[in-house]
């Protein structure tokens, strides 16, 4: 097999050219790590604003820092376009497209149908061609591979094809690209060597599975698993609510099991690309094979219902002080949909503010990585500088994203009432009331 072996000496020599098409959170890590170890790293991206800031060494994304995309670049290692033309002498691509929802909760397949037409009008033997976009269990073989035989190769032998899902936590300091092992699933056994030795190169351990469609299947496990687990403890929330208990102890001193048990913990609701996302591309295709994902749903039911729980626990919390949702000035601590990133996708924040508006609050947030977000209607919210006065001219403050960057002591210590969705600001003895979920 002359072309896998072509690009196996490729890789092992770092002569393969590397595009990653799509470079957010996900593609702009696998540049720098991929262009680290000494490939040549096409970046393709359809936003010129992303193309010119990596051609300039210019980092948008916090865990990537300027100065370890910059030398890359410097280098003539790394370059970022946007034309698809510019892969045509890439070795190995891999496509980290959006996989959004549509208003249904149907899978928008547009970004990887386009991605993959426009790599196969410049496809050629001996590439490699990978998806990483989280997506529904047979996406790879249904619609990956038929477009590449559209131009007469053949898989395993002219093309190799194959999945492995990103893996990416933003704002993990812990876990990064390099140390998390990576799953892989190749259509044929000639596939998957090739995509394991390109893995093995920027990542310490990677895990062959037996299939595209099994590793499609793993990340969507990994994430429905967080989905209802999450389901279950703010379900546990609400009926702690409802007999008079704190949730936030009952899970601690569950925690203290040292076997068969793993704390989740309640919030406002899910956020990010994947945890809200991911398990509904698989419910999708189960409904196509005439089954009901039931925990999935009923998850999806718990999670999303939270920012109006939110909402009235404000809502009550004010009634206590005599005072009226409407015409309350109240601010928000925190937009984005986990601690220290600056990512607000899907953020329950953004509900928790619509709702409260459409209330008749008056409300304002602040969150230091996010300088200002688009609410419903397109109206554009910016961040309110923050300081003690914003607290104490407050009638409520509400705790959606516990960022390091906040004094917690000087929050409690300012404010009148606190709706805190995070059980972050418990351990001050002295200040305001505190509502927790």
């Amino acid at each position: 097999m002359p072309h896998q072996q072509t690009i196996l000496d490729r890789i092992a020599q770092r002569e393969a050219i590397v595009g990653v098409v799509g470079v957010g959170y996900v593609g702009l890590p696998l540049v720098v790590e991929f262009a680290h170890v000494g490939f040549r790293v096409v970046a393709l991206d359809l936003n010129e604003g992303k193309v010119a800031s990596i051609n300039q060494g210019r980092s948008y994304i916090e865990d990537i820092p300027s100065a370890a995309l910059k030398p890359l670049v410097e280098a003539g290692l790394v370059r970022a376009t946007s034309q698809y033309s510019d892969l045509a002498s890439a070795d190995a691509i891999i496509i980290c497209v959006p996989t959004p929802l549509n208003k249904t909760k149907d899978p928008d397949m547009s970004y990887i149908i386009q991605a993959i037409e426009s790599i196969s009008a410049i496809s050629r033997p001996g590439i490699a061609v990978i998806l990483e976009s989280t997506t529904y269990p047979g996406t790879t073989e249904e619609v990956i591979v038929p477009a590449l035989e559209k131009k007469g190769l053949k898989v395993g032998e002219d093309v190799f094809v194959a999945f492995s899902p990103e893996r990416i936590d933003p704002g993990n300091e812990r876990y990064g690209l390099r140390n998390t092992p990576k799953v892989v699933g190749g259509i044929t056994p000639a596939c998957q060597k090739v995509a394991v030795a390109l893995y093995g190169t920027a990542v310490d351990q990677v895990v062959p599975v037996s299939s595209p469609t099994t590793a499609e299947m793993v990340k969507l496990l990994e994430n429905t698993f967080r989905s209802v687990n999450i389901g279950l403890v703010n379900e546990l929330a609400l009926m702690c609510d409802k007999l008079g208990i704190d949730a936030w102890e009952v899970i601690n001193a569950a925690s203290t099991k040292p076997f068969g048990f793993m704390a989740f913990y309640p919030g406002p609701g899910l956020g990010g690309h994947c945890i809200p996302v991911d398990p509904h591309y698989l419910s999708w295709k189960l409904k196509t094979l005439n089954y009901n994902a039931r925990f999935i749903n009923l998850a999806s039911e718990i999670n999303t219902s939270m920012p109006l729980y939110v909402v009235d626990k404000v809502s009550d919390a004010l009634n206590d002080e005599a005072k009226s949702v409407r015409g309350a000035n109240i601010v928000v601590l925190g937009v984005a949909y986990k601690p220290n990133i600056d990512d607000v996708r899907e953020s329950p924040a953004l509900d928790v503010i619509d709702l409260l508006r459409h209330k008749g609050a008056n409300v304002a947030y602040h969150d230091p990585h996010i300088p200002q977000i688009m609410l419903e209607g397109g109206y554009i919210m910016r961040s309110t500088p923050y300081d003690a006065a914003l607290l104490r001219q407050a009638d409520c403050v509400v705790v959606i994203t516990h960022h390091r960057a906040y004094d917690w002591e000087e929050v409690v210590r300012e404010s009148r009432l606190i709706v805190d969705t995070r059980h972050v600001t418990q351990a001050v003895p002295h200040g305001a009331r505190i509502v927790t979920l």
